[in-house]
């Protein structure tokens, strides 16, 4: 067994005698504790070796059972598949297609759907014939990033890059003491994932809930009332966020639905965070740090915490990296990095070329200035980071999403979405005015466009974590930048 997989386990069996009667998962249906977690785990990890199998692919939802298998591929070093929830049924089957999991554990259908492949033995869906894959040597888990564009890429991970990040994460929030965590995200999203393994590090109690219980409706609609509701009454003190929970959460303060004081520590990544969403955070005494991180790098790499906190940046890089700026503004990460992707080979240079720009400053603070790939050219042959006028766009707390747009244009195009539909076009045009004193003239918004519905992932032009999928919308709206 490797170190920090040996680590883990001692803490596991620490914990059941020093603290064995403290709740470590619960759910709507059980509580499992200290004592129980190890032999828990052992009974599946022996039905593992029962079916004798290479690759397992999970697609459950949040719960305890969930986590529970989790943690026995993690401790039989089997190769792991969380699949996401909020996947397509084709992305599922790339998936399945792709990895040659040869063991599905289930209790939807949905998955299976057109599936010729697998047939169900004892309970699971087996794969018939498995054909070969070219798998990293020593991956535990496969995630899946959805990506902006075309097919989800296989990121493979060891359950050392895995471990060491939640022991880094273990040790940010340790000031902050949190004893209990809510799991808001799917465990197939690998901060979530990792963030568990941090809490049970402490030896905290984890609540899992599945989407209906806490609202949620596919992967970008939420029904604020029963989020709330379920907040409320769990009393979390640590949460994981995307930006868009922040701001139900940031909702459910402000009108009282929630009560602030229980939290302890609420981490926020994924995607850029508003400044404004931020801002509204820290008045309502919210314990909000926003982080980095990326599958590539076992999720994350910097985060703000309670020693320090700097407004505008990710935080410090955790012990565990070391970043550097690259000339042209790349943020490159080495030290835990990951094994390659999927029938891919592993690039040879120690540093992880994260497509990000960003700056240090002179304390170690990280800031994220946009995506390299999304520069766009104008036809006065002038660069332009559209997140650069998205983020002035958005920080007003008129505009909820925002989009520009001016590859090979004479002037740059904005798509944009009101935080609400009482926003009037006026106001809008007095945020661009404002927004255009604070840029240069190449990179000002000439030409705008009022959405009729927010960017998401029921109409393929977001990611479930809120990442715009910048060449659909540009494909999509290309009738309007070129009119």
């Amino acid at each position: 067994m490797l170190p920090k997989l040996t680590e883990f386990k001692s803490r596991l069996q620490q914990l059941s005698l020093s603290a064995p009667n403290v709740v470590a998962l619960r759910d709507q249906d059980q509580e499992i504790t200290y004592k129980m977690l190890w032999s828990e785990i052992q009974a599946r990890q022996t039905q593992l070796t029962q079916l004798s199998t290479r690759m397992v692919a999970l697609f459950l939802e949040n719960s305890v059972d969930l986590l529970l298998w989790d943690l026995a591929l993690l401790f039989a070093d089997i190769p792991t598949i969380l699949l996401p929830p909020f996947f397509t049924h084709s992305q599922l089957q790339y998936c399945l297609e792709i990895s040659q999991a040869d063991l599905i554990i289930t209790q939807s259908d949905f998955i299976l759907e057109g599936q010729a492949s697998y047939e169900k033995q004892q309970g699971y869906w087996r794969l018939k014939a498995p054909l070969h894959i070219a798998l990293p040597e020593t991956t535990q888990k496969l995630t899946f990033t959805s990506g902006t564009t075309g097919q989800p890429k296989a990121v493979c991970l060891g359950s050392e890059q895995i471990l060491t990040v939640a022991q880094s994460l273990c040790h940010a929030i340790a000031s902050s003491q949190p004893e209990t965590h809510l799991a808001l995200m799917p465990l197939a999203v690998l901060l979530e994932n990792i963030g568990c393994y941090a809490i049970l590090m402490r030896g905290g109690s984890i609540q899992l809930a599945k989407a209906a219980e806490l609202g949620l409706r596919g992967a970008s609609s939420v029904d604020i009332q029963t989020f709330a509701k379920f907040i409320q009454s769990s009393q979390p003190q640590s949460l994981i966020l995307v930006p868009q929970f922040l701001a139900l959460l940031v909702e459910a303060v402000s009108t009282k639905l929630i009560r602030a004081e229980c939290f302890r520590f609420i981490a926020v990544g994924g995607g850029h965070v508003n400044p404004e969403l931020l801002k509204k955070a820290n008045k309502l005494q919210l314990p909000v740090y926003q982080g980095y991180g990326l599958s590539e790098c076992a999720s994350v790499v910097a985060l703000n915490t309670p020693e320090a906190n700097r407004a505008g940046s990710v935080g410090k890089p955790l012990p565990h990296v070391k970043v550097k700026i690259a000339e042209d503004g790349e943020i490159l990460v080495a030290h835990n990095r990951c094994l390659g992707y999927l029938n891919h080979p592993q690039m040879p240079d120690p540093y992880w070329p994260t497509g990000d720009l960003g700056h240090l400053d002179q304390d170690g603070f990280l800031y994220i200035r946009g995506r390299k790939k999304h520069q766009f050219i104008t036809s006065f042959g002038r660069n332009v980071n559209p997140e650069w006028v998205e983020a002035l766009l958005s920080q007003t707390g008129v505009v909820g999403q925002a989009f520009v747009y001016g590859e090979a244009l004479p002037e740059n195009y904005a798509l944009l979405w009101p935080v609400n539909t009482a926003i009037t076009n006026e106001q809008i045009d007095q945020i661009i005015q404002h927004a255009n004193h604070q840029l240069p003239d190449y990179a000002q918004v000439k030409h705008w466009v009022r959405l009729t519905e927010p960017f998401s992932p029921n109409n393929q032009l977001a990611t479930a974590n809120g990442r715009l999928r910048r060449d659909e919308i540009a494909r999509r709206f290309q009738h309007v930048f070129s009119a």
